[in-house]
């Protein structure tokens, strides 16, 4: 790795420190609610006047900055994969602020994610190229509209099928931060301007996952998304490269990092659900996890 690669690895990694912890503050604000954030514009109104929430923007935008250099200084791969790693921290300070249950097999989970960063990290190769043209942009929006359209119709959904399309909406972000460029151009603010709205989809559809399932069970499948799609498309589509006779560590950790958060989020970490869809919440763990700070 060179000094850029190690610079942008850096970025990732404290942008994935401040991602695991504002999850945890997340959930624990979207829990304080009255009633589930099912509606986007009810969620939007409610969370500029609710300071937890505000905070866990703030905690975002400030990772974000971080995650956008780990994007344009490593193969998308890479930068997703060390979000991953938010995971283990969000995993653990669950465990401590919202007493949420870690298990051995979660544990395990974990540790496989990890290992997996460390194999991407070694097999890791050139940064592809910045794209910036219309046929991009058209793309980006294109899955804007089709992930707004999913979270409308399956806002009643589960906790982990929340989290996974929140992190197709992540992914979608770092995708659109690779059409981020100067000079600035019709393209470019198109891209600039996906990567907010993906975000704010991602950033509601997690909130709502984060509200009727544990913090692992709903952040374990976005990190699938956000790690896995923009990976594949960076170097399917974007040039980024892999280090010569690498391939099968690379894939090795691909399949550790995913394999870890789909099994973390099928062995739950406490209750199913913590609120069913359209009904109040119910205190349905053993611990006393904080659900109404009124």
């Amino acid at each position: 790795m060179n000094t850029g690669q190690v610079l942008g690895l850096a970025a990732g990694l404290a942008a994935a420190l401040l991602f695991g912890l504002a999850a945890v503050a997340q959930a624990h604000a979207v829990r304080r609610f009255d009633t589930a954030p099912a509606h986007l514009g009810g969620f939007v109104l409610r969370s500029v006047r609710d300071p937890w929430i505000l905070g866990v923007v703030v905690a975002y935008l400030a990772g974000f900055v971080l995650h956008a250099m780990a994007i344009w200084l490593l193969p998308l791969y890479l930068a997703q994969a060390a979000i991953a790693t938010s995971l283990p921290v969000t995993a653990v300070t669950s465990t401590l602020l919202l007493h949420e249950r870690l298990t051995p097999a979660h544990r395990s989970a974990v540790a496989a994610v990890t290992v997996g960063l460390v194999l991407l990290c070694l097999g890791s190769g050139d940064v592809g190229s910045i794209v910036v043209d219309a046929g991009f942009a058209v793309a980006i929006w294109v899955g804007v509209a089709v992930l707004a359209l999913a979270g409308r119709r399956g806002s009643h959904l589960g906790g982990g099928v929340l989290g996974a399309l929140a992190g197709l909406g992540y992914a979608g972000s770092a995708m659109a931060v690779r059409g981020v460029a100067t000079p600035v151009d019709a393209a470019v603010a198109a891209c600039a301007a996906a990567v907010g709205v993906y975000g704010l989809l991602a950033f509601w559809l997690y909130s709502l996952g984060l509200d009727r399932a544990p913090v692992s069970v709903a952040t374990a499948p976005l990190i699938v998304g956000q790690t896995f799609v923009p990976g594949l498309v960076g170097v399917l589509l974007l040039g980024d490269g892999v280090r010569a006779g690498w391939w099968p560590a690379v894939v090795a950790g691909l399949v550790l990092a995913v394999g870890g958060a789909i099994f973390l989020s099928r062995v739950a970490a406490g209750p199913d659900r913590l609120r069913t869809p359209g009904a109040a919440a119910t205190e349905s763990s053993p611990g006393p996890a904080p659900r109404r700070g009124r």
